[in-house]
């Protein structure tokens, strides 16, 4: 069965994708990008480092700019990534029977509610799998015994979530500063192999 698996190149959305091709399933990593900055490059050498078949999902460059308008009309970014999440679950879910992410029990964002999470599931025919039942000490000491990590502050050059292009369309558009304000730095682990590869 194939699983798509919204795919950053940090260590939740390898976990969930490790899990699923363990138990069988034919995982496909999917990276979103929305043609304003090539954010996409670090999941994809992520992924190749630990052998999983990589695509770039190509995403409307609108869905981007509404998620702004809405991280810049809140004052915050939870809603506007909440939005842009739920955007990229819906253009997954075509060609997969299961559509897979790293969220995690307590992610505040990106998140599903329950309702949204059976509608999703039921509009489009699909399973929608995350990491629910764990929780963040669970995730990292899981990924401490699969994966070599590295740890560093968030740049363009080494992530890939939402974060890196939404910040570009804001700095763009109002300013570095102001995506700073909304983004303020903070350190990020990502995949970069496996542990046994040591």
């Amino acid at each position: 069965m194939k699983a798509a698996v919204l795919y950053s190149g940090g260590k939740d959305s390898s976990l969930v994708a490790v899990i699923l091709q363990r138990l069988g399933y034919q995982v496909e990593l999917l990276t979103a990008n929305f043609g304003i900055y090539p954010s996409f490059k670090p999941a994809e050498k992520t992924a190749k480092n630990l052998g999983f078949s990589h695509q770039v999902l190509r995403a409307d460059k609108t869905l981007l700019e509404n998620a702004v308008s809405r991280i810049m009309a809140d004052g915050y970014p939870n809603q506007g990534i909440n939005y842009l999440h739920k955007q990229v679950l819906e253009l997954a879910a075509s060609g997969y029977e299961v559509v897979a992410d790293g969220v995690r029990r307590d992610d505040r964002v990106p998140r599903l509610s329950p309702p949204e999470v059976n509608s999703f599931q039921d509009r489009h025919g699909v399973e929608y799998i995350n990491l629910s039942g764990f929780g963040h000490r669970t995730i990292n000491n899981l990924a401490e015994e699969l994966f070599r990590l590295k740890k560093e502050p968030t740049n363009p050059h080494n992530n890939s979530d939402y974060e890196i292009e939404i910040r570009h369309l804001i700095g763009e558009n109002n300013g570095r500063e102001a995506a700073e304000n909304l983004f303020p730095p903070h350190t990020q682990s990502r995949v970069i192999g496996w542990k046994e590869d040591e």
